[in-house]
């Protein structure tokens, strides 16, 4: 588990051998990738992928980015360590990398699952792994029902404690675009009377692929940056809280950039 508020990938972190054997290309790691997932795969099928597995799972992905060449830069861990208290995560949404990494982040302080597509979850490769975290399935076809889903089982899902993951874009994009960037998040949190804590990440390290978007190619010469902001409760409608959390990502973007 990373410790501490801060963490940066020390300056003298290796390259693996492989990884540069691979010509700058990003053949060994999604290689590695696939074992990672493959491994959990495994575990799902046999009943024992718990939670410290997903953590563990998670940490091998972080420390595979940093063998390759990822550089991280993450911040405001002690407002996630703050309290075991449900929480919604807020974030904008840029690659796969959040997706592995936020598990060894968040987890070890709360209890965490996500609000998914339902292609993750029946995808039969990863899907076992997504099963398991009993996540919010949502079709993207049907706004209105995916919104009536996520208030209904996202609400029952913090009162047994457990935190979500939500990514109000529609689709993981390099630029953020804060008129694409829903209300759904702070409406569930305040229908469920949890805090909302925002999420800034900048994870292009790893890119959108061309045919296989979850293995675009690796931009070694990116940094990649977490920022996790203070908890805050929603009140009234929450307008004021979302367009907190839009100037949360805004701020930290353009310091990043």
């Amino acid at each position: 588990m990373i410790q501490g508020d801060t963490y940066i990938t020390p300056e003298d972190t290796p390259r693996l051998l492989m990884d540069r054997l691979a010509l700058g290309t990003r053949a060994y790691f999604v290689v590695g990738i696939l074992n990672i997932i493959n491994q959990a795969r495994i575990m799902c099928n046999a009943g024992d992928y718990d939670n410290q597995a997903w953590v563990d799972s998670s940490y091998q992905v972080f420390k595979l980015i940093e063998g390759c060449g990822g550089r991280f830069h993450i911040q405001g861990l002690a407002n996630v360590a703050a309290s075991p208290a449900p929480a919604v995560f807020v974030s904008n949404h840029m690659s796969t990398l959040e997706t592995f990494v936020f598990p060894c982040l968040i987890q070890p302080y709360r209890d965490l699952t996500y609000v998914v597509k339902e292609s993750l979850v029946e995808n039969s490769f990863f899907g076992p792994i997504m099963r398991s975290r009993n996540p919010i399935v949502v079709s993207r076809d049907n706004p209105r029902e995916d919104f009536k889903t996520v208030m209904e089982q996202g609400q029952a899902i913090l009162a047994t404690g457990r935190s979500i993951v939500v990514f109000p874009q529609s689709t993981r994009t390099p630029v953020f675009e804060p008129e694409n960037f829903n209300t759904l998040g702070i409406k569930l949190a305040r229908a469920a009377k949890v805090e909302v804590i925002p999420v800034a990440i900048k994870t292009d390290f790893w890119g959108n692929g061309r045919w296989l978007k979850d293995f675009g190619p690796l931009k070694r010469d990116k940094p990649i940056f977490i920022s996790f902001g203070k908890a805050m409760v929603v009140q009234g409608s929450g307008k004021n809280e979302h367009a907190l959390v839009i100037e949360f990502i805004q701020d930290n973007l353009s310091r990043w950039i």
